[in-house]
Parts: C-alpha cells; structure tokens; sequence
C-alpha cells in the first residue's frame, strides 16, 4: 500500500477515528518539543557540574568561589544555587568552637539538599507527562481502531454479500489509529527513560559534591 492510499484512507475515515488521528498527531508533536527541550535541559545542567566541580576541585578557596557566583539566586545555575545555599548557611552563625563549626556544616549539608532537591524537581518537570503520552497513546490509538472497526461491521448489516473488497478498507482505515497510537508512544517511552536515567545520574553528581562539601566545611 503506498503512501497516496493510506493518506486517503485517513481522509475517508470515520470523523472519530479522524479525531483520534488528530490527537495522537498532537501528543507526538508536543512530546517531541518536550524531549528536545529537556534533553537540552539536562545538557547544560552536565556540564554546569563539570565547570564548577572543575573550580571547586582546584584548590581555590570557597570564599572566593562563592564571591564569584551570583548574588540573585534565580540567576544561579544549579551547582551555584547549591554551593551557595551550603556556604551562606554555613557562614551564617560564626563559629567559636569545633561544635560549632559541626552544628553550621550539618545546618548547611540540610541546606544544601533541599536546595538539590529542588533542582532535580526542575529537570524532572515535563517527564511525568512523556510517561503519561507514553502509556496513553497506544490504548487512545486502540480505541479509534475499535471504534473503525465497530462502524465497518455495522455497515456490513446492509450488504448482503460481505467481500474482502468491502470489508478490507474500513478495518485498514480503523488500524492506521493503531500505527498513529504506537508511533506517539514508542518514542516517548524510550526518551522517558533515557531522561529519567540521565536525572538520577546527576542527582547523584550532586549527592556526591554535597558530601565532600560537607566534609570540607567540618575541616
């Protein structure tokens, strides 16, 4: 069948089953703009972690690296946001001796990983609607195909003699829903994946930085 006849049997088809097209078309389109965005999303925040773990691990002293950050916070990248809610909880309260010094490095180490927290619920926005595409598309795409093929067979009660000819393009007409369906959903199950690995991946780059900074500020 070439491409001339399936794009004709989908402009023939039943205004529901058009309808269920349309829809699974749209799922696509928007899932895709949502994973190349996080994709990007998830990029810049890699290599965010690589440039500043590059400056923390290079023996320049924290007060100057938090002096080279950001004073807004909304203007801070993650890391930034991080080492900053950590270093400004620790140099709140000034330490007058070594419990003290234990007391503001565990206030900053909270600090720090609720600030973590909020970051990864940033780059895990927009995924639970990819797994929502990914698991609805196939049974929306059903139900155009069920619902082709309920039509098909109700039109049939008015033909006395039912042929293959007669039969085949209703049933073709109501699996196309079915293709539409699986071609929303094959994709955004592999990219829900693939980005929500990538999120758990740096979660743990920041769980990681987190400890040693917290170790850092105990010396």
């Amino acid at each position: 069948m070439d491409s001339l006849s399936i794009f004709s049997l989908i402009i023939e088809a039943g205004i529901v089953v058009q309808f269920v097209m349309l829809v699974l078309v749209l799922m696509s389109i928007y899932s895709w703009t949502l994973i190349l965005s996080k994709k990007k999303v998830l990029l810049d925040a890699q290599n965010d972690h690589k440039k500043f773990y590059t400056k923390y691990i290079s023996g320049q002293d924290l007060s100057d690296l938090h002096v080279a950050i950001p004073k807004v916070r909304s203007a801070r990248s993650s890391m930034e946001s991080i080492f900053g809610a950590g270093y400004e909880e620790f140099s709140l309260n000034k330490a007058k001796t070594s419990q003290d010094k234990i007391n503001n490095a565990e206030r900053a180490f909270r600090s720090m990983n609720n600030t973590m927290n909020d970051e990864l619920d940033v780059h895990y926005r927009g995924l639970s609607i990819l797994a929502m595409i990914a698991s609805s598309s196939p049974y929306i795409g059903l139900f155009g195909t069920v619902w082709g093929i309920m039509h098909s067979f109700i039109g049939l009660a008015s033909v006395k003699q039912a042929t293959i000819a007669i039969v085949a393009p209703g049933i073709a007409e109501a699996l196309i829903a079915t293709a539409f369906g699986l071609f929303a959903a094959i994709p955004a199950t592999m990219a829900y994946n693939r980005l929500s690995s990538q999120v758990e991946s740096i979660g743990n780059k920041y769980s990681s930085f987190i400890e040693e900074l917290f170790v850092s500020f105990q010396r």
